[in-house]
């Protein structure tokens, strides 16, 4: 059959798969891509580690949550509700005597001060994750109980208060410079006298 007048000749299209495959070769092989050197360093020798000093058993308080998510205490049974004292009596009994801001009952068979006090919170793979928690904001609560009690008497604001003030984004634009470095170092002077020593040690499997 005759075309038709005025109608355009048609492309062929059947080779255009492998000119797009020639042209796509030809970049792979002339980009150059680009690697980053690293910084030649000679490492230093292995030396000894220093060995570390072992923690007395009394300046442990050993807290576990069984398989059963009830409250062990240096191996005793306790209710939830008491660990937040018992936390601060271990933290701040001052065995030692050397703690002038501690209010502790000076037990020698307890922690020697707040700077030597390990709490150590340990867990089933059984426990539940509300009673682990409850437990852990138990013990947390104990270091903010004392941290604020003591930036009470130094400062007449909690801890908590001055910790917002300093972790707060927004106090750059409320408070001076100096204003803000003066709230930082009463922060970093309460947690120096009541560090959070508050170590989680792997879950235990129930046998």
């Amino acid at each position: 059959m005759a075309k038709k007048r005025g109608t355009p000749p048609e492309v062929n299209a059947g080779s255009m798969a492998d000119i797009a495959f020639l042209l796509l070769i030809f970049f792979l092989v002339t980009t150059t891509i680009g690697v980053d050197q690293g910084i030649n360093r000679r490492l230093p020798p292995m030396q000894d580690e220093p060995d570390v000093p072992p923690i007395n058993e009394r300046n442990i308080l050993t807290v576990l949550v069984n398989m059963n998510n009830q409250l062990l205490v240096e191996e005793q049974l306790m209710d939830i509700k008491d660990l937040r004292k018992a936390a601060i009596k271990f933290l701040e009994n001052n065995g030692k005597n050397t703690c002038d801001y501690c209010e502790g009952a000076k037990d020698p068979a307890s922690s020697d001060s707040p700077l030597d006090a390990v709490i150590s919170l340990s867990n089933d793979s059984e426990t539940t994750y509300e009673t682990y928690l409850a437990v852990q904001n138990e013990l947390v609560a104990a270091y903010n109980f004392l941290r604020n009690r003591e930036s009470l008497k130094k400062n007449g604001v909690t801890f908590s208060e001055l910790e917002y003030i300093y972790n707060d984004p927004a106090s750059k634009g409320k408070y001076t410079d100096k204003q803000i470095e003066v709230v930082e170092k009463k922060v970093k002077f309460i947690q120096e006298i009541f560090p959070q020593r508050l170590s989680e040690a792997e879950p235990k499997r129930s046998n």
